[in-house]
């Protein structure tokens, strides 16, 4: 008997549908898991969806279970949470998180699915490569205690870099949107909230994810000298400037890069991929980070929803993707 599924593609830039799919006969390994929920990144996968990945990181920016080629056509995204059908035993039933694209089942070897706590919902869960993205950033950026901190950027990435925040000892955390309507989510999430031209400054470390020139800016402003900015943003095809003149030397700055796609070398000796992601689930073990989701849809939404993610008609953190009767 053939498994058919439905799978959302960006058929060109700026344009999505959802297309048929015939799934491969599952191996000796494999599992069949039936989707409940997914995410969108809404940072990435808009941009994916513009068409505006450079050519130079169309191979670094490949999604794990990516078909079809950048620019178009592309089946993207990395956030699924579903439920094994068919597997070895200790799998089958279970909620697992995959980085797996929107699509309403799919086949995938074992290895390649986590298995949710049982103290996560599975809504909840499509977080879990967000929150992964945190504790990677985290490792990065080695926060000590005591230090004063500004997150810039209110999005996804950066609340979820501030929920973990909220959770050190003795440190001064600040979440920084020019959006007012993130003060709400700051004080779901534990920390304090600030305009960028009111955020406090003297910070030991700024940890940057607004994807915005201006607030890279506001970010190496806000250090302390010795300070130390983590970038998160990723800026695809955009030029930015940064204001290396100025005191950027007589304060000595630090300026550091952070990216999923590699294990932090800060972190501990030995810790991998699937380390990572398993610590993230475990956090998302928290309700608080349910703020981190500001909406819901249905599968069949998608090709309206990209659209209007990308154009800024349609905001929010997280949007998560109900599939059939999931609850």
């Amino acid at each position: 008997m053939e498994l058919t599924a439905r799978a959302f593609w960006i058929g060109a830039p700026g344009e999505g549908e959802i297309r048929e799919a015939i799934l491969p006969r599952p191996g000796e390994g494999d599992v069949v898991v039936r989707a409940l929920y997914s995410g969108v990144s809404r940072g990435t996968e808009t941009l994916v969806f513009r068409g505006g990945v450079p050519e130079s990181q169309h191979a670094a920016m490949r999604a794990p279970f990516q078909e079809g080629e950048f620019p178009a056509p592309v089946k993207y995204g990395y956030l699924s949470v579903g439920v094994v059908e068919h597997g070895p035993g200790h799998l089958l039933g279970r909620t697992v998180f995959c980085l797996y694209p929107h699509q309403t089942r799919y086949v995938v070897p074992a290895a390649a699915v986590t298995v949710v706590p049982d103290t996560v919902p599975a809504a909840r869960a499509v977080l879990a490569g967000t929150v992964e993205t945190a504790v990677n950033a985290l490792w990065d950026a080695t926060p000590l205690l005591g230090d004063r901190i500004a997150v810039v950027g209110g999005g996804m990435v950066g609340c979820s870099v501030a929920a973990l925040l909220a959770r050190f000892p003795g440190v001064r955390v600040q979440l920084v949107d020019a959006d007012s309507a993130r003060a709400e989510t700051a004080r779901a999430l534990g920390v304090d909230f600030a305009a960028p031209e009111a955020a406090l400054d003297g910070c030991d470390l700024v940890v940057h994810a607004s994807a915005s020139e201006a607030g890279m800016r506001r970010s190496l402003e806000l250090l302390a000298p010795e300070g130390t900015l983590v970038e998160l943003s990723w800026y695809g095809d955009r030029v930015v400037s940064l204001p290396l003149g100025e005191a950027f030397h007589a304060r000595r700055l630090t300026v550091r890069s952070s990216q999923v796609g590699t294990v932090s070398p800060r972190a501990r000796s030995g810790r991998s991929y699937a380390d990572r992601l398993a610590l993230a689930l475990d956090l998302l073990a928290d309700p608080a980070l349910d703020a981190l989701v500001t909406a819901e849809h249905t599968f069949e939404d998608l090709p309206d929803l990209l659209p209007r993610l990308t154009d800024g008609t349609v905001t929010g953190l997280c949007h998560r993707v109900r599939y059939g009767d999931a609850r």
